[in-house]
């Protein structure tokens, strides 16, 4: 009977259900050896005590790490940076076997790979230039990242750059040029708004002098074109058209005519 329930018991442990749950894969070991097939979510079973399932995180793993490194012109800078990265769950049993658990792969593979992309990429750029190229220093640390874990079945499936963060000294001095420099461009908008309100004054000016001229010029051909036009007779004539019929009140020699000089 004792042997019984001892056989039982034995067969009970040796042969147990293990579930493999959503967002996980299953590493199945036999002596400590991770077999080569992954297993998906699902419900298996542990057919002997030297059998284990393992299961490990396949869902996106998200690191945030600040690194201080030298630029180009020898400033420290510490950088901040924010990792989404994921094991290729196909892949599992030989990162299990490898590497261990997806901790381990974070502390001994990620991290010392991220730090040594961030110092890698500051040393190509100065200080001021990690600033104004952005972009180019996330691509460098990006590729650098992505192609040295993928040797041990890891993929990067994003990386940010969350802040710079240099020496207070050198922090004081950007921000004195970035004031300096507004200062300058504010200066540089101020004399351009006057060459341009100048230079529309100006214009005004010119203007009103061309049609002034236009006036006088205009004025002056209708004097001459009057004056050429402008005979004796039609003087003698816009006067006795003009006359009212009276008589004017002035005396002459004894004569109160005056000779219009139209008796040639």
């Amino acid at each position: 009977m004792t042997r019984i329930v001892w056989m039982s018991c034995l067969l009970a442990t040796a042969c147990s259900p293990v579930v493999v749950e959503s967002g996980t894969v299953g590493v199945r070991t036999k002596w400590g050896a991770a077999e080569e097939k992954a297993l998906g979510q699902g419900l298996y079973w542990r057919t002997w005590f030297a059998e284990a399932i393992v299961p490990m995180d396949a869902r996106v793993q998200k690191l945030q790490s600040a690194s201080s490194a030298s630029s180009k012109d020898l400033q420290v800078v510490t950088t901040t940076i924010a990792l989404n990265w994921q094991i290729d769950p196909s892949k599992a049993p030989q990162i299990y076997e490898q590497i261990g658990s997806v901790e381990m792969v974070q502390s001994n593979v990620v991290e010392p790979v991220l730090q040594e992309a961030v110092k890698t990429a500051t040393a190509r750029f100065t200080a001021e230039e990690l600033i104004t190229k952005r972009p180019e220093v996330k691509h460098g640390i990006n590729e650098y990242v992505s192609a040295a874990v993928a040797r041990s079945h890891i993929v990067v499936t994003d990386l940010n750059i969350v802040n710079f963060e240099f020496a207070p000294q050198y922090q004081q001095a950007i921000e004195a040029k970035q004031v300096a420099e507004q200062h300058a461009l504010t200066a540089e908008n101020d004399l351009r708004r006057i060459e341009v309100e100048a230079k529309q004054a100006e214009a005004q000016a010119q203007g009103r002098a061309n049609a002034a001229l236009i006036e006088a010029k205009a004025e002056s051909e209708r004097q001459a074109l009057l004056r050429a036009s402008m005979t004796k007779e039609l003087v003698q004539w816009e006067a006795i058209r003009k006359w009212d019929g009276r008589l004017p009140q002035v005396a002459s020699d004894g004569s109160t005519l005056i000779d219009l000089g139209l008796a040639k």
